[in-house]
């Protein structure tokens, strides 16, 4: 799985909880876009979150 490489955020672990309150295990995992971005004046291909590419961190 892969990770953003601006941010470092990966898939995380947590419970699914129904109505009757059983609990099983899930994945939450982020939005992973594979991108060419410039960063530092040459272009790379990089894997960011999408959170990260809204709003500019790569800068």
């Amino acid at each position: 799985m892969a990770s953003c490489e601006i941010c470092g955020k990966s898939k995380a672990v947590g419970n699914r909880v129904s109505h009757a309150n059983n609990r099983v295990k899930r994945e939450i995992r982020p939005n992973i876009q594979r991108k060419k971005l410039v960063i530092g004046g040459t272009a790379k291909k990089v894997s960011i979150c999408t959170r990260c590419l809204r709003s500019g961190n790569y800068r």
